[in-house]
């Protein structure tokens, strides 16, 4: 039977009107600017740094502490949104992140930059906690929410993609600053209209901040993604020691064990435990790091391949990836309709299936030799897969959740996404690393000086330099290299294969079995 106009399927007059759907388009901004700050850099470094003469770590500093702070912060800005109701909590934090955008760009020093970035990771996880939440409250519908979710989780693909894109064409143009005053506009829009197209959450928690607990929280994230990402940094070029890292990884970990000690002992948490009660967010969260893990890390090693064994320049490995985010994009806006027809559950399971199929196939296609097109084919169906199933496991999480309680799980998300990017890095940077340094003494030609051979080891980067730096036997050397490099690629395609198609079979047993015995 038909389903009159403006009522949900239920029978319910729940369906979204054009205000919601103006206000999703108002949303879509914070969400594409919080994407590209992570990436924008990547091209415009250079030319800051000829103008603020920062240190290496410095450099470091500036690009990474942006989003060292929104991983931090997010537990405690999910409960503060909780609080005070996401609407105001998201407009606040627009209007200090557009500020801040103003002065990053007349930054006078590295130090005033890093501070300032830092600042922005704070500002910036106000916002996707709040998002999310307001989601919920704007689409109560479940296939319109789905759908919004799907546009949401395609504007971070696209942000993230185009950034560096946006900061070179910038960088063509003006001065370093205008790759932070783009912000500025959008976010302007989002505080002058928002209070008139998004609406507040009625239902709100008004609990005490716990500031232990915050202390707590924010500490052991950043310990724990500082410590995985400077871990596989240091794999990447053969630099520094593994156990400083690692020890501080280790140690955020027992700080987040203790944080979670503390929210069963407190009346107030600032995250309910309770939330993981429900298994289907429980279930949807565990699934975020398992498959970051497997897909993040194959396309980490993806982009190392196209640039040390394809040999592109930064800029043309960018676009070699394009077809996977428009893939990644494809799949995430055809999961509500799949959802619709076959349940949330199934299609979650069926497209980590796929991008399980994509990794397997990765693994089978790569080689030194291989056709990129055919590479990138392969590489794609990863990204329709995890587009599908992604996009849903998001809408589980946030659905899933009291009302009252849907900042904390949008915060758990991003948490959970996070980790299972710094993870990704971390895990697929060891073990290419590690059979790279195993596999290239059997491919390094007789004739290398054994001292040479042995530098190569160290990383790939190092490899290619020494190869460049021969005069004899250096296109042997360099050929060897990218063997090795190339084996790293294929057998984390199949550690990426197995996790993600054990992430698919846990939802299908847990979630989709359920959902269809319950006639969903």
């Amino acid at each position: 039977m038909a389903v009159p106009e403006g009522q949900s399927p239920s029978g319910t007059s729940e369906r979204a009107s054009r205000r919601e759907w103006g206000g999703l388009a108002l949303l879509v901004l914070p969400m594409l600017m919080l994407a590209t700050d992570l990436t924008v850099l990547f091209f415009a470094l250079p030319t800051l740094s000829a103008d603020l003469d920062p240190s290496p770590t410095q450099g470091l500093w500036i690009v990474h502490i942006y989003g060292f702070l929104i991983a931090g912060c997010l537990v405690a800005m999910g409960r503060l949104g909780d609080r005070i109701g996401p609407r105001k909590l998201l407009l606040t934090g627009s209007a200090a992140f557009a500020a801040l955008s103003a002065l990053a760009a007349f930054s006078v020093s590295a130090s005033m930059l890093i501070a300032v970035r830092a600042l922005l990771g704070i500002a910036g996880a106000t916002l996707m906690p709040s998002l999310y939440s307001l989601l919920r409250v704007m689409f109560r519908d479940e296939r319109q929410r789905r759908l919004a979710i799907a546009i949401m989780f395609s504007a971070f693909s696209v942000g993230g993609a185009v950034g560096p894109l946006i900061g070179g064409a910038l960088l063509e143009f003006f001065w370093w600053g205008s790759v932070f005053l783009i912000n500025v506009p959008p976010m302007l829009l989002l505080v002058l209209v928002g209070p008139r197209l998004l609406p507040e959450r009625r239902e709100l928690v008004r609990v005490r901040i716990d500031p232990a607990s915050v202390a707590l929280s924010v500490t052991g994230m950043l310990a724990v993604v500082y410590g995985l990402q400077e871990l596989a940094a240091g794999q990447e070029t053969g630099s520094g020691s593994v156990w400083p890292n690692l020890a501080i990884a280790v140690g955020g970990m027992l700080v987040l064990t203790v944080f979670i000690r503390r929210q069963r002992r407190l009346s107030e948490p600032l995250f309910d435990l309770s939330l993981l009660a429900n298994r289907q967010v429980a279930v949807s969260l565990a699934t975020l790091p398992i498959v970051g893990i497997g897909v993040t890390g194959l396309f980490y090693l993806f982009t190392q391949y196209l640039q040390w064994v394809a040999e592109l320049s930064p800029l043309a490995a960018g676009l070699w990836t394009l077809p996977f985010i428009a893939v990644n994009i494809l799949g995430a806006m055809s999961a509500p309709a799949l959802a619709a027809r076959f349940g949330a559950p199934a299609v979650v399971a069926g497209g980590l299936a796929v991008a399980a199929l994509g990794a397997a196939l990765v693994a089978g296609v790569v080689d030194v030799e291989v056709s990129l097109p055919v590479l990138i084919g392969a590489f794609a169906i990863v990204g329709l897969g995890q587009g599908a199933g992604f996009s849903l496991v998001s809408d589980l999480i946030i659905s899933g959740a009291p009302t009252e309680q849907a900042g904390s799980a949008a915060a758990a998300q991003e948490v959970g996404g996070e980790l299972g990017t710094a993870l990704g890095v971390a895990v697929g940077g060891a073990v290419g690393v590690f059979v790279y340094r195993t596999s290239l003494p059997d491919s390094v030609p007789p004739d290398v000086p054994e001292a040479a051979a042995e530098e190569a080891r160290s990383s790939v980067h190092e490899g290619a330099d020494i190869a460049e730096s021969l005069p004899a036997h250096g296109p042997e050397l360099l050929a060897a290299v990218q063997e090795a490099t190339a084996q790293g690629f294929q057998v984390y395609a199949v550690v990426g294969a197995v996790l993600t198609a054990a992430a698919a079979v846990l939802v299908k047993v847990t979630l989709a079995r359920r959902s269809d015995r319950a006639g969903t």
